[in-house]
């Protein structure tokens, strides 16, 4: 187990910065880099729009070590945001304001992305979630990769949280889905058969001027060009701290799980890209109400069965990662709904679309 022990986790969310009396986005990213520099260094980020601003958790060695990373991030955040007369929210959309009233933030990255994918790139008014788990060999990256593509959309129903576009319900629990999937070079990756096998991928795109680095693979999951992780970007923006984390969670115990099963030489089934895409597709429409294919019966199993089929395979790593209680928080919320479902809820009771807005800002620092 010494080997799943030094598997290293954290987490980077993109928030929206709130106007509190419209409850619309407002651009306010400037006044938090310029001002609130010394208090949060290098943990907050700009983004594609100056209503959005990244945070990155520290590098951290176990799971509580993250959760008291991000909650203590987002209280300081949300914080400094009030005495300047604003407001944080985690959402994968935001319930109603447009993307035509957003303001580009001034970095030569972003204008680049505006130039070259044009009317995509204007409409990308979406919050996401990526977790980063350490792996420092770059093949066993590709391994775990190509094995961890079935779990997307799994992970995907459980972080759902943007059933809203411009004002009114999608029929989606993560339409932010929908809109980021109209880039190229997103999705579900192939399968390659070794880090090197990537490499030759990668230098196609560059030396084809279809990319001008790697960080412009935007898939699901991806080896992150920096950093020695793998790189988990399917998630929508969870609106509690303790939904994070706990995905973060999931995800770290799977991921111990393939490596423990190559240990083995065991792996995971591959299976086809476009029968993975099936079950994304379900994911996105119903979160974890979905009813998801399980390949090998062919047949649809509700999500809450194979949730908890995938929580007795990892079973064996959770205690010794210390995942136990971020697991059955879990089981909780598929139970009892994920952000996506609280906001219709609430929408559902006087479509009173500024409630929804209110339920995030408060969700957002709940237990922080």
């Amino acid at each position: 187990m010494n080997e799943l022990k030094s598997l290293t986790i954290g987490i980077e969310e993109e928030y929206q910065i709130i106007d509190p009396d419209s409850r619309e986005l407002t651009s306010f990213i400037s006044e938090f880099l310029e001002t609130g520099a010394m208090m949060f260094k290098d943990q907050v980020k700009p983004e594609l729009l100056q209503s959005q601003i990244e945070i990155g958790s520290n590098v951290c060695s176990n799971i509580d070590e993250l959760d008291n990373d991000i909650k203590s991030i987002r209280y300081k955040l949300g914080d400094f945001a009030k005495q300047n007369n604003k407001m944080i929210a985690a959402a994968g959309t935001h319930p109603f304001s447009h993307w035509r009233d957003q303001i580009v933030t001034d970095k030569d990255r972003y204008h680049g992305l505006f130039n070259s994918m044009q009317y995509v790139a204007k409409r990308l008014l979406i919050f996401g979630m990526h977790v980063h788990i350490g792996i420092k060999d770059r093949n066993l990256q590709i391994d775990v990769m190509n094995q961890m593509r079935y779990f997307m959309p799994h992970i995907l129903a459980l972080s759902t949280s943007s059933p809203f576009w411009l004002g009114e319900p999608t029929g989606f629990k993560s339409y932010r889905s929908i809109i980021f999937e109209d880039l190229p070079r997103t999705g579900i990756p192939e399968n390659f058969e070794s880090h090197h096998q990537y490499d030759e991928y990668v230098d196609t795109l560059i030396k084809s001027n279809t990319i001008s680095e790697p960080s412009k693979i935007w898939w699901d999951i991806r080896p992150h060009h920096t950093f020695p992780t793998l790189e988990f970007r399917i998630c929508d923006c969870c609106t509690k701290a303790d939904e994070a984390v706990s995905i973060a969670a999931l995800i770290q115990a799977l991921v111990a799980k393939m490596i423990q099963l190559r240990l083995k030489n065991q792996t995971w089934r591959k299976y086809r890209g476009s029968l993975i895409n099936e079950n994304k597709w379900r994911a996105i429409k119903g979160g974890v109400d979905s009813s998801l294919i399980d390949f090998g019966n062919q047949q649809e199993i509700p999500f809450i069965d194979l949730f908890d089929e995938m929580l007795d395979f990892v079973d064996d790593v959770v205690e010794p990662l210390g995942l136990r209680k971020y697991l059955n928080y879990l089981r909780d919320m598929v139970a009892n709904g994920t952000s996506s479902d609280r906001q219709l809820q609430i929408y559902n009771k006087n479509k009173n679309i500024h409630d929804v807005v209110d339920s995030l800002i408060s969700e957002t620092l709940e237990g922080c």
